[in-house]
């Protein structure tokens, strides 16, 4: 997610990332999707986004005891100070959250419209030998799943699933956040 937030603050696309730091654009996908890097694309994305190393990096890592910079130093390092390493918001976090949960109900829809168009024409051609009830419970059933998914994106129905979540780490870890 600090992938995709560092490139839209650049006005990058994932081409133009994938050209500058010469990784491939599947990657810089797999990384906005929540993937890990490792230590070469952290590098790569570093140096094009000129923030420290591990900013791309997970936290439990068992990379954490190799030196990613020199100690001593450099000439380049007095002139430049380090940059804040770049951490998501809770606001920025719920917004991404959200952004996907959209385009999931419309991926969704997408389908649906799309598969039921097919099956209706299959319906009307007679591929189902008159046996078309099938398919409209079928489709009743998940057009239902549907809605419901729907008004959970556009949080016309909240559910404190954020909130739950949050209780069941602090349960699992016996302390507060």
């Amino acid at each position: 997610m600090i992938v995709r937030k560092l490139r839209l603050q650049q006005g990058w696309s994932q081409d133009q990332l994938a050209t500058l730091s010469g990784l491939s654009v599947r990657t810089i996908q797999r990384l906005e999707r929540g993937g890990s890097a490792s230590l070469e694309s952290a590098k790569a994305l570093a140096s094009v986004f000129e923030v420290d190393v591990s900013t791309f990096l997970p936290e439990d890592s068992d990379m954490t005891h190799i030196e990613l910079e020199p100690k001593t130093p450099t000439p380049q390092a007095a002139d430049h100070p380090a940059a804040p390493t770049p951490t998501l918001k809770d606001d920025e976090r719920e917004a991404i959250r959200y952004a996907k949960r959209v385009k999931e109900f419309y991926e969704g829809l997408t389908a649906f419209v799309i598969l039921a168009l097919v099956f209706s024409i299959a319906a009307l051609d007679g591929w189902f030998f008159g046996d078309t009830d099938i398919v409209l419970w079928v489709f009743l059933g998940v057009g239902a799943g549907l809605v419901v998914q729907g008004l959970i994106a556009f949080e016309v129905i909240r559910i404190g699933w954020t909130d739950w979540e949050k209780k069941l780490v602090e349960k699992r870890l016996g302390r507060k956040l």
